[in-house]
């Protein structure tokens, strides 16, 4: 693998490359703006995006609901990631930090979501070519077009953004010449019933359900110790979760655990184990894989939930030809999908499968792909019918489990350059990603675990 400090960052097209960001610059061949680019969410992607562009010297601005950057990142920062910290890092931004002073972590360790936060993306924002342009606790509420709406065509592409924005109860407004949406789909889970469908009943026990990996050996531990707690889902989050849960039992014996799944054999869920190309995810299935074996888990599989109420015994899980009851927590883990509301206002092409960008369906398709095996892809299968206007990083796959982060660093990569008038490296996208089949169908893991 290629150290990042050898591989050089390209700046070429109408953008000087100098690391102020108070110059303007030009948007494709004809439209020509003074205003910056917005980037909604100040995540791993939405920051690399932000040093992407302080790199080729456009101005920018960064809005973040959080009160901090990567503040999503820290609801699972107790997670440790199964790609190494040579995956994470995306090159402009190492590019900016090492000018800085800033050395990069051992690229061969894995970073857990604090460490993340923490010891790269905290540091990147702190740069002098970024911090003045990042606006903390900064709700966007809706995005369009100034002073038209959807409908309107006529000089359509030539009018700006205006961004529609709350911060502690006070309403702004951004005007902006592109938008880039990085706002990610963690925080919007899918549901636990098998159809996909939210229906009150599920909603009403929110107090009983967490969706996502709880801190269960940390600030969670007496919410799940000595309860009967199942945890629903396929993927490496539930597994995480599983283990953690059966660290607990050692600690707190009368802990009972479930895993329930759709899946025909539990088999389907341990992946690829050694021969895994990313060692720690391997180790995951192997270890899922012995805990079963032993006893220490109850699988109930194929499960297909059809409602979850409430019972004197607690928590009632139905399918059409069973039912589960007496648990007492519940843990789901079925994937995660976009929110469109901030940007019904925009004309934008979307998979009615996969809700991921039109263009990226088909390479993309967890019935098809892996995450190693979708091939690259940049600013031309992202580019929407709102000129100027991308979704990018995991939003941009919609409800696919195959997002990778590096692949995000990629594709704002390409957007920027082409942003920018350099089309040729727009052009020219490689991503190199080691191919593995274990996160291929439905295995509905999150970007925490990338």
């Amino acid at each position: 693998m290629t150290n990042l400090k050898n591989i050089p960052i390209q700046v070429k097209g109408c953008c000087s490359p100098t690391t102020s960001v108070k110059n303007n610059s030009t948007f494709n061949n004809d439209v020509k703006h003074s205003l910056p680019v917005a980037i909604i969410g100040a995540g791993p992607v939405g920051l690399a995006a932000a040093a992407h562009l302080a790199v080729r010297g456009k101005s920018f601005v960064l809005l973040e609901a959080g009160n901090q950057v990567g503040a999503n990142i820290l609801t699972w920062g107790h997670v440790r990631l199964f790609s190494p910290w040579r995956y994470n890092i995306d090159k402009a931004s190492l590019s900016l930090l090492e000018t800085s002073g800033w050395r990069h972590p051992n690229l061969d360790q894995l970073p857990t979501g604090k460490e993340l936060v923490q010891q790269y993306l905290q540091p990147l924002a702190n740069l002098p070519e970024i911090q003045p342009f990042v606006h903390l606790n900064t709700k966007v509420l809706a995005i369009g077009r100034k002073n038209i709406d959807k409908i309107k065509t006529w000089n359509r592409d030539h009018i700006p953004f205006i961004i529609h924005t709350e911060n502690n109860g006070m309403y702004k407004t951004y005007e902006a010449g592109a938008v880039l949406d990085a706002t990610g789909t963690w925080g919007n889970p899918n549901p636990a019933v098998s159809s996909g469908i939210w229906l009150k009943e599920e909603k009403s026990l929110q107090n009983q359900i967490f969706y996502g990996i709880p801190d269960v050996l940390g600030s969670e531990q007496a919410r799940y110790a000595n309860k009967r707690v199942a945890v629903v889902g396929g993927g490496h989050s539930a597994i995480n979760a599983l283990l953690d849960l059966v660290k607990l039992k050692e600690s707190f014996p009368k802990t009972d655990i479930l895993w329930i799944m759709r899946r025909q054999r539990v088999e389907d869920a341990y992946g690829g184990e050694e021969k895994d190309a990313l060692e720690a995810r391997g180790a995951l299935g192997s270890r899922i894989h012995k805990l079963v074996d032993e006893q220490k888990i109850e699988v109930i599989t194929p499960f297909y939930i059809q409602l979850i109420k409430k019972s004197e015994e607690g928590i009632e899980l139905q399918a059409e030809d069973r039912s589960l009851t007496g648990i007492d927590e519940l843990i789901v883990n079925t994937g995660s999908r976009p929110d469109f509301t901030m940007i019904n206002e925009i004309r934008t092409s979307i998979d009615s499968a996969t809700e991921s960008v039109k263009a990226l369906a088909p390479l993309i398709d967890p019935n098809i792909h892996s995450c190693g095996t979708v091939r690259p892809h940049g600013e031309r299968e992202l580019r929407q019918p709102e000129r100027n206007f991308y979704i990018i990083g995991s939003k941009s796959y919609g409800r696919a489990p195959t997002f990778l982060m590096a692949t995000g660093y990629e594709q704002v990569r390409s957007v920027v350059a082409y942003l920018c008038g350099d089309f040729v490296s727009a052009e020219k996208v490689e991503l190199e990603l080691p191919e593995t089949g274990v996160c291929s169908t439905n295995l509905n893991n999150n970007n925490c675990c990338n």
